[in-house]
Parts: C-alpha cells; sequence; structure tokens
C-alpha cells in the first residue's frame, strides 16, 4: 500500500525537476541571444574599424598629396603655375591631384559690389535682388564709420530678429556667407564653389576661373564670353591680348600673383575612394607651406560618407 506521503514526496520531485528543466531552458536561450548579439557587435565593431581604418589611411595619403603639390609648386621658382594637375602612386593608393591658385575666385574680402551681384545673378538671382544681396555681403566686411548710428547693417539685422550683427570685419570663412542677412540658403550653396577668402584681390584670374566667375564680370555679355572661353587656352598671360579678348569686362581682370593654392585630391585603393579639397599659403613664417583650410569627405570610403 502506498502511503499518501510516499505520492506527495513524489509529486514534488517530478515539480522540482520540471522547474529545474525550464530553468535550464531559460539559460540556454539568454545565452543564445547573448551569443547573438555579441556576434552582431564582433561584426560591427569589425565593419567600424575598416571604416576608420580607411579614413587614417586617406587621410595620411592626402597628407602627403600635400606635401607632393607644395614641393612641386616650390621648387617651380620665383613664378609657381597658377594651376597644375598630376598622378602619383602610394601604398597602393591611386592619388589624382589638381591644384589652382585663389585668384581664379572672387574674394568676398575684396571683391566690388558690381562683381559680386554679377555672381549673384549668373547663380540665379534676380538682378534687384542681386544687388541687395551684394551690398548685405559688403555690409557684413565693412566696418560702421566713426559717429554712424552703429550703423544701418546693424539696424537691419535687428530689425530681422537676428541674434548677431554684421561681423563689419573681414570674412573668416566662406562658409559665414550663410551669416548674412538675406541671401537665400540654396544661392549661398552655389555660390560657394566660385569664391574665396585668401586671394586678397579685388580681381579674377580669368585664364584660371571657372565660366561662372568669368560670366559674373561687370561689362560682360553672353557673346564676349563665349569667344573669350573658346579663345583662353590660345591668350597666354599676355595681358594686352586678354584686355583686347574680354572688351568691357576687362576691369575685373586680375594679374595679381597669389601663394595661395586649393588642391583636390582624389583617392582610390581597392574598394573605397574619396576626395579632399586643401587650401595652403606658400612660404609662410619660414616654412614651406601651411594649411589654411582642409575639407574631407567630398565623396565616400567604402560607401560610407567620411
Amino acid at each position: 500500500m502506498v502511503r499518501r506521503t510516499d505520492v506527495a514526496a513524489c509529486h514534488r520531485h517530478r515539480a522540482e525537476r520540471g522547474f529545474v528543466l525550464v530553468a535550464v531552458l531559460w539559460i540556454i536561450a539568454a545565452l543564445a541571444a547573448l551569443a547573438t548579439i555579441f556576434s552582431a557587435f564582433l561584426a560591427n565593431s569589425a565593419r567600424a574599424i575598416a571604416v576608420n581604418d580607411n579614413a587614417l589611411q586617406a587621410e595620411a595619403l592626402v597628407s602627403a598629396a600635400v606635401e607632393l603639390t607644395a614641393y612641386k609648386l616650390a621648387s617651380s621658382g620665383e613664378s609657381p603655375p597658377a594651376h597644375g594637375a598630376f598622378h602619383a602612386r602610394l601604398n597602393g593608393a591611386e592619388m589624382s591631384i589638381s591644384f589652382t591658385s585663389e585668384t581664379a575666385r572672387i574674394d568676398l574680402n575684396n571683391a566690388p559690389k558690381e562683381l559680386l551681384s554679377g555672381l549673384m545673378t549668373v547663380l540665379g538671382a534676380p538682378p534687384e535682388n542681386a544687388k541687395d544681396y551684394a551690398d548685405r555681403i559688403v555690409g557684413w566686411r565693412t566696418r560702421a564709420a566713426p559717429g554712424s548710428a552703429a550703423g544701418g547693417e546693424d539696424a537691419l539685422y535687428r530689425a530681422a530678429g537676428r541674434s548677431y550683427g554684421p561681423r563689419q570685419a573681414p570674412f573668416a570663412h566662406i562658409n559665414e556667407l550663410a551669416l548674412v542677412l538675406g541671401l537665400p540658403p540654396a544661392l549661398v550653396e552655389r555660390a560657394l564653389p566660385f569664391v574665396t577668402v585668401f586671394s586678397g584681390s579685388a580681381g579674377v584670374d580669368v585664364i584660371n576661373a571657372k565660366p561662372e566667375v568669368i560670366a559674373a564680370l561687370p561689362g560682360m555679355t553672353p557673346l564676349i564670353l563665349k569667344q573669350f572661353l573658346a579663345d583662353r587656352d590660345n591668350l597666354g598671360n599676355d595681358p594686352q591680348a586678354i584686355a583686347r579678348a574680354l572688351g568691357e569686362a576687362k576691369a575685373s581682370a586680375s594679374q595679381d600673383k597669389c601663394d595661395v593654392y586649393r588642391i583636390l585630391i582624389r583617392l582610390q585603393k581597392d574598394n573605397w575612394q574619396t576626395a579632399s579639397e586643401v587650401v595652403i599659403g606658400l612660404k609662410s613664417a619660414g616654412n614651406p607651406y601651411r594649411v589654411l583650410a582642409w575639407r574631407d569627405g567630398i565623396g565616400t570610403i567604402g560607401g560610407r560618407e567620411l
């Protein structure tokens, strides 16, 4: 005869085994989940390390390209070329390097109002709006006259509800153009490839400037522009030939020398490619050059933005 106490003990034993089994299953499931998470972590870490490694390689290669460009310019004597291009291979990477003097761009700190207005018009602004935009750019960089009521320019910013006023000093960076009152963001974005704060010239180097810059010259017409672009490769650096080709727009053509260059570096290695833009000034305080601006990620590395 089975006693009740034995039956109860048997039930307790089975219940305990069932509890242990459930606990073991939960532990196994948790370990499986942890293994999955750890596997994903390792995969993501490996990808991140690969991307970071590529980025470090790209930075070193860009630095090497800048050194090469500075050497080529410095070894050219007293009159380095205003533009040029070359290819190099380093550490298994293909480097395509081009450089252009900053005088090929419109200087935000020195260009006259008419040239600034012309650029805004070329980039799509209505002529009357373009004149206002040029006024605001000049107002941003111009110090208020002593005794003036903090300048009407400052009052315009306050009236527009801006928490800041015009710098009333030279532009420190081309991106500062986005702070100028009234300029549409889309227009600013279109203007950035054609402006600089480094040339120190009121005019532009028309032999090396982009067509949009030449089209902005006061007095330029579509017919003169078309003919000039067709002929300029044959004009060399002859000031008289350039003046004849430009007609009434000749006043904005500059022959100023500039020791500041913008370098475009395109890199390609294995499964990634990228491009960087670096602005350097030559013969700086006893050094061969100094970096004035550096912008990475004009492209992608391994499918990812830098």
